[in-house]
């Protein structure tokens, strides 16, 4: 979820704490793989307020990921690049018929982090569960029923001429590597101005743990951003429980930050899921500062109208 969120009639000031992280193992293999069973999630969604029950379901391969409206016939809706409509505030894709699902990033993150590569996603409503904010609920619900691997292997695409894509307070790039990596620099456009708060972020699909480094960074805003929202009938389901709020730089949420880089590392989380939507392993670094969800699926735009900036490999 984007920077601009949510609001809460609270004033209260906290510290920040950071917590110990589990020693790294890889989140990603080149093989394909699915859920092993079926997996449910219920909470609200953070834009309408109203209750959703998402479930994610084993499915074949090169099915990539399919979201399955419930609540309307079981209409689908591919998660892909090109499906993309609408970037602010979330990611929200549609189909051909103009279904459409809003906030998939978070969901889509916690299975690419599980090296994830197929699953039907019932839900039903048109927006994912918020849950706490970020994939940490959706991470744990994958490692209790665990993966199934599948024999096909995932289409692999290298990054071989730099792609680059920018507005007037970031920009976002591919980069030729021999690795899968994202290196992000976050200040919210030069209003994040306490250096007590963590603005760089690296990170390697190919071996650094989703679930301990990125998983449980939750999405966040501050507080005048919130108001307006509010005001505007929008982010009705947004709370101190899903949202990180920032009243004058400090933390209004009891407890704090889970750690002091937790934005930058939700902007890790926003675009592991935001770039999934290729619908293929990217070997390559992504370079960006001060990302969103937009720029994320520019560059996807980008990199896809220039093939001679990659090539297919096995």
């Amino acid at each position: 979820m984007p920077a601009h969120l949510p609001m809460i009639n609270v004033n209260r000031q906290t510290t920040l704490f950071s917590r110990p992280v589990p020693i790294a193992m890889p989140c990603y293999s080149f093989a394909q793989s699915t859920v092993a069973h079926d997996v449910s999630f219920d909470g609200v969604g953070v834009h309408s307020g109203l209750p959703m029950r998402l479930t994610i379901r084993p499915a074949a391969p090169y099915t990539g990921y399919v979201f399955v409206r419930t609540d309307m016939g079981n209409a689908r809706v591919p998660a892909v690049y090109d499906a993309v409509i609408d970037t602010v505030m979330c990611t929200k894709i549609a189909n051909i018929d103009g279904v459409s699902v809003s906030t998939i990033e978070h969901v889509i993150a916690a299975l690419q982090g599980a090296g994830i590569t197929n699953a039907e996603i019932d839900v039903s409503g048109a927006e994912v569960p918020i849950m706490d904010g970020s994939s940490c609920l959706f991470t744990d619900g994958l490692m209790r029923v665990g993966t199934s691997i599948q024999s096909a292997r995932q289409r692999t695409l290298k990054i071989l001429a730099p792609v680059r894509v920018a507005h007037d307070m970031g920009y976002a790039e591919f980069l030729p590597s021999q690795e899968r990596l994202l290196n992000i620099t976050f200040d919210f456009g030069g209003r994040l101005t306490d250096s007590t708060y963590g603005t760089q972020f690296s990170f390697n699909l190919d071996h650094d743990n989703f679930h301990g480094l990125v998983a449980d960074a939750r999405t966040f805003g501050l507080f005048e951003d919130a108001v307006r929202l509010k005001q505007a009938g929008l982010a009705k389901g947004a709370t101190l429980e899903n949202t990180v709020v920032l009243k004058d730089n400090i933390v209004m949420n009891e407890g704090g930050l889970r750690s002091n880089d937790e934005m930058v590392r939700h902007k890790v989380l926003d675009a592991i899921g935001d770039l999934a939507l290729a619908g293929c392993a990217i070997v390559g670094t992504f370079s960006a500062h001060n990302p969103g969800h937009g720029l994320n699926n520019q560059l996807l735009r980008a990199l896809f109208e220039t093939p001679q900036s990659f090539a297919w490999i096995d």
